[in-house]
Order: C-alpha cells, then structure tokens, then sequence
C-alpha cells in the first residue's frame, strides 16, 4: 500500500506490521482469550475482548482489556517509527487493532464515567484518522 504525498510537512502515516498468525488464529475462530495469551504484544485480541466486554455490559473489563490493546499497539507504533503523532490510518489493516483498543477505551471511559479519558482518546482516534470514528464511534460527534 502506497502512502499519498504528505503536503502539509507532517509525519508520515505509520503502518503496522501485519500478524499473520494472529489474524489465522482469530480468523480460523479462535477464542480472542487464547489468542491474547499465545500473542500478548497484538492489540487485536484484547480489543476483541473489550468489544465483548462492553457488549456484555462489563464496563470495568472493557477498560482493562481496551487499555492492555492500547499500550501493546502505542509499544507497536513507537517500534514502527510513530514519535507520538501523524496518522495511523484505518485503511491499513494491521493499524485496525491498535485503533479499535483505543476506541473500546473511549467507550469503556465514557461508561465508567471518566470523561477527560473519553474525551481525550476521542480526540486522539480522530488525530489517528478520522475515517476511524466513522467506523468505530458512528454515534460520536463529530
């Protein structure tokens, strides 16, 4: 996948790595808590048991599981050569873990109550890429 060139002098869109034996495991219906613990660096698994957990009502585990995918994706990021700003698109599909940890957190924050968290990691998925809060917070404002 070809990046478009980068007028505005910004950093260039990180990519992540893709994770093959992730995305076989949870693609050939893998448990996500299986998956997360053969593969503890991906973000994939513990947004998957975020989504769950936030689908079941248990907020508090959503939090943990979202905040776990969102460190291991920022350790990721930062391997990948992303100094802490610039798009991760969504458009490249190994970037999709990271993001969706980072959304399950803002709606596990917004379910717990802590709003500066909500609002901080809204701002931050839609400083990643704002095609991902279309995707993921449909019903935020935009």
């Amino acid at each position: 996948m070809t990046s478009p060139t980068n007028l505005l002098g910004g950093p260039p869109p990180t990519h992540l790595p893709a994770a093959p034996a992730v995305d076989a495991a949870l693609a050939g219906g893998g448990d996500p808590r299986e998956v997360a613990a053969a593969h503890p660096s991906a973000s994939l698994p513990w947004a998957l048991l975020a989504e769950r957990a936030l689908d079941a009502g248990e907020a508090v585990t959503a939090y943990a599981y979202a905040r776990t995918g969102y460190h291991r994706g920022l350790d990721a990021l930062r391997r990948a050569g992303w100094r802490g700003h610039g798009p991760v698109p969504w458009a490249h599909e190994p970037n999709r873990g990271f993001l969706r940890a980072l959304a399950a957190l803002q709606r596990a924050a917004t379910a717990i109550g802590e709003e500066e968290e909500s609002t901080r990691c809204r701002q931050f998925l839609g400083d990643c890429d704002p095609a991902a809060v279309g995707q993921l917070l449909p019903d935020a404002a935009r």
